[in-house]
């Protein structure tokens, strides 16, 4: 079910069926981010009071973030009666990439925001100044939590307004590897992101160090910002094709030339000149210190907008533990494939001298790096290192659930279908036909009831692969596969995942790939009665 598709990647070109009709009227051009931001916010403020007192298409009453059951379902976590306290600064910022200032935006003065870390039933509690000159939220990606917390700007919490504070309050209930984002528009694509570890006391220890690491892709404040990428693809690729053999044309910030037999076809459609290992270029990699024979664990965080990212140590076997937080059937890989939002934790026993851990932008040219020593050796140059990790490689969807955190088996009470549409010659992306609106935020809304078992099955009907992501629930990949809250649909593929009804409140549910999301693909998981 997670193979390359079928015949091999496609070419560029318009969905076979064209852009819906009701998708023609939006494709009139760029828009400034803020008049795009202003329109999106007055249009989600009527929405989110509509919503309060209209009917909804369904006629059922939407069970709403202020809702009892909410508070219920948060108050039914672990508790281990322990809070945890921290604060979260957005502000903008200048940083040193790659030797050269850049001008950019994150949190607490860096491009990598704090390391949150707390026990499974601590309570976390985040108290946020908005330095930003335009309002913001905070996304708690892959975390069970209350609906209100959420951190998606009108559907589940007014947007902190520029100068405004807020402060974030939840209970962690499962243990692993995740990250904290804003989810305002294209603020990700600057530095507005950080890793948040939930560790489980009663664990058993087997690695000797842990590493954190974060992997995005740049471009803010280099050769534009993400407001310039999102106007260029707004104008659809299928003016960049220049005529050139293989359609290797493109603009200033996009090309439509980086090509992956491992995701099927299209890659992605961003250049970028930068690829990042926890902040750092490959000109001044993270260095981790060792002895030879240690076990690292890896938390392995792609925060990136549009680049998955294949990473392996080249001659060394990574042991995969964990996706997205939770327990699989442990299995060796020469490398692994992490789609943006996912996460992957992964054993590496370290060799005597320098072990360069790579992360290959997949299908794109670049270079994250880090780097582990045991204090002898040559340290490598990166100009040196292998153009390509090949040998046995996974991405999280191909792995099998841990025993202790499969689902039990139970017949689906509804299925949803969503198909995944659009264009890279329009740059029409949605589901189903239909790009969201957040004027109309309920239109096209997957509803579920409070103690359903809920099938989605995820038709990519489009030509480029998506990582789709739910909101506030993992699901588990078919009948026996990972538990994730992030899973790559390739081109022309269906993946099913099974997930229970059980954290009430009204979710948003995208493909992870930033401007997909901005460009339409996104949607809402509404909980109803």
């Amino acid at each position: 079910m997670n193979g390359p598709h079928p015949h091999g990647p496609h070419p560029h070109g318009p969905h076979p069926h064209g852009p819906h009709p009701h998708d023609l009227r939006r494709l009139a051009g760029p828009v400034s981010r803020r008049g795009f931001l202003g329109l999106s916010l007055a249009a989600a403020s009527a929405a989110m009071l509509a919503a309060c007192t209209s009917p909804s298409p369904s006629a059922a009453t939407r069970v709403l973030s202020s809702d009892d059951a909410v508070r219920a379902a948060e108050a039914a976590r672990p508790s281990s009666g322990r809070a945890i306290a921290a604060r979260l600064d957005p502000a903008p910022l200048t940083a040193t990439l790659d030797g050269k200032p850049v001008q950019t935006w994150g949190y607490n003065g860096a491009v990598n925001g704090p390391l949150l870390r707390g026990s499974v039933g601590d309570r976390l509690e985040v108290a946020l100044a908005n330095g930003l000159p335009e309002p913001t939220v905070v996304h708690w990606h892959g975390l069970a939590l209350a609906n209100d917390q959420d951190g998606v700007e009108m559907l589940t919490q007014k947007e902190i307004a520029a100068g405004g504070s807020f402060g974030y309050g939840f209970r962690l209930a499962h243990p692993g590897t995740y990250w904290y984002h804003s989810h305002v528009e294209l603020q990700r694509e600057r530095g507005l992101y950080g890793p948040l570890i939930v560790d489980d006391p009663s664990e058993a220890k087997d690695w000797d160090h842990e590493w954190v690491i974060l992997l995005d892709d740049w471009m803010d404040g280099v050769t534009g910002t993400p407001e310039d990428v999102l106007n260029e693809l707004s104008q659809g690729m299928g003016g960049m094709m220049g005529g050139q053999p293989g359609g290797q044309g493109g603009g200033r910030y996009t090309g439509m030339g980086a090509v992956s037999d491992y995701l099927g076809g299209d890659a992605g459609d961003v250049r970028y000149p930068l690829h990042l290992f926890n902040g750092r270029t490959p000109s001044d990699p993270d260095t981790l210190r060792a002895k030879a024979g240690n076990r690292v664990r890896l938390r392995i965080i792609n925060a990136a907008g549009d680049t998955a990212y294949r990473v392996g140590a080249p001659g060394v076997k990574l042991t995969v533990t964990h996706t997205d937080g939770f327990p699989v059937e442990r299995t060796e890989a020469d490398a692994v494939v992490l789609g943006m939002g996912e996460r992957i934790d992964a054993l590496l026993t370290v060799p005597e001298g320098w072990t360069p851990l790579m992360a290959r932008p997949e299908g794109k040219t670049g270079l994250a790096l880090g780097q582990i020593s045991t204090g002898t050796g040559k340290e490598p140059i990166p100009a040196a290192l292998p153009s390509r990790l090949t040998g046995t490689v996974v991405d999280g969807g191909q792995l099998a659930a841990a025993p202790g955190v499969r689902l039990a088996r139970r017949v689906a009470d509804r299925t949803h279908t969503v198909r995944l549409t659009g264009s890279m010659m329009a740059y029409d992306w949605g589901l189903n036909g239909r790009r969201f609106d957040m004027a109309n935020p309920y239109e096209g809304a997957l509803e579920v009831r409070q103690g359903e078992r809920v099938r989605i099955d995820f038709v990519n009907e489009s030509m480029m692969w998506h990582p789709m992501h739910l909101h506030g629930h993992t699901f588990q990949v078919g009948d026996a596969g990972a538990r994730k809250d992030t899973v790559i649909v390739r081109p022309g593929q269906t993946v099913s995942v099974l997930f229970d009804a059980d954290n009430p409140g009204q979710w948003l549910y995208h493909c992870h790939n930033a401007y997909h999301a901005a460009r339409g693909m996104m949607g809402v998981l509404s909980y109803v009665r």
